[in-house]
């Protein structure tokens, strides 16, 4: 089945259980048939065009056809998809750490199957199911793009969506979802829970270590594979309390308040917006920085002696930083 088909069937499906925002793969693809068939027209326009392709100018002139409708309605739905997923995401994995009587409250509520083992793992499932086929969908018709103009725009625009933090893999509660697949995984084994065939999240999701280095990977598919490195760029070990900023990068959280030079009492939503991401150099990515909870219970329990030892030397420094903090306040309000 092409992929097309088995995109609009899936989308079709998910839309009669509940409205989701999705790629209008078949209306872009129809886009650039309009577009293919003006480039194949007999004029002094594409013969131009073919001149100039000679030249090495790909796609030459300006296409009104993309420009002007392709990838500006392809965005849009890119933002649609990436938000969908982020705030449902966000939705069940605070559910999963809810106190037992907030998942009192949502059973009485009559969502029965979202506070139980099963209906967490399945509602996860489908979030996963969602993001990898419309990353797939978006690859696919980026791919079709650049092949009908010869041209490399397709690529560019991928890029330009990643400096806009809007591509669905980069996205922080994938991270989190994955180290909620593991750590479920791990509870049912130490609870020596035996479920009929529970439906996982990801077939080949695990936490390594490759050289010492911590890693979470994960085959979404044949064609789509995430790796996540776990080590702190700037303290160079294992993150430790992680934060993920808005652009991607992972951190101990202490690290990145001495990153953003800010105190841990005042936290990373006071960072002034021109700090910048030690990585990357982008500004404005600590206000909407995620703490990432799923990934540190993970963290703690694969790395238990690390974790203790860690959680000693941070406490410390926390306090101490703490202590500097008031004893500042107090000295600014008495005017000592």
């Amino acid at each position: 089945m092409k992929f097309c088909k088995k995109y609009e069937e899936y989308m079709q499906e998910q839309k009669e259980k509940k409205n989701l925002p999705g790629v209008g793969f078949k209306k872009l693809k129809k886009i650039l048939k309009r577009c293919r068939r003006r480039d194949h027209l007999p004029s002094r326009i594409a013969l131009d065009e073919a001149i100039n392709h000679q030249h090495g100018n790909n796609c030459p002139h300006e296409c009104t056809v993309c420009d002007e409708t392709f990838f500006p309605e392809l965005l849009k739905e890119l933002e649609d998809v990436v938000g969908w997923f982020n705030e449902n995401a966000q939705k069940l994995l605070e559910l999963h750490l809810a106190s037992s009587f907030k998942k009192c409250l949502t059973w009485l509520t009559g969502n029965h199957s979202k506070t139980s083992h099963l209906g967490l793992i399945q509602e996860g499932k489908d979030l996963v199911n969602y993001a990898l086929i419309n990353a797939v969908a978006i690859r696919k018709i980026l791919k079709k793009y650049d092949k009908i103009h010869e041209s490399s725009q397709g690529q560019a625009f991928k890029t330009q969506v990643q400096k806009m933090r809007i591509e669905i893999l980069q996205s922080p509660w994938l991270c989190e979802l994955m180290a909620f697949h593991i750590n479920l995984k791990e509870s049912q084994k130490e609870s020596g829970a035996v479920l009929a065939s529970p439906p996982a999240l990801f077939g080949g999701c695990s936490f390594v270590f490759d050289d010492g280095k911590p890693f979470l990977s994960c085959e979404l598919s044949d064609s789509v594979k995430v790796d996540i490195d776990l080590t702190c760029s700037i303290c160079l070990d294992t993150v430790f309390d992680p934060i993920s900023l808005t652009c991607g990068h992972i951190y101990c959280y202490m690290c990145a308040c001495s990153a953003a030079s800010v105190n841990v009492v005042d936290g990373l939503k006071t960072a002034d917006p021109s700090e910048k991401c030690p990585l990357c150099r982008e500004v404005c990515v600590y206000k909407g920085a995620v703490h990432l909870d799923e990934l540190s219970i993970l963290l703690k329990r694969s790395c238990r002696e690390y974790w203790e030892e860690r959680r000693k030397t941070e406490r410390a420094e926390r306090l101490q930083q703490a202590k500097e903090y008031w004893d500042y306040q107090c000295r600014s309000f008495t005017g000592i």
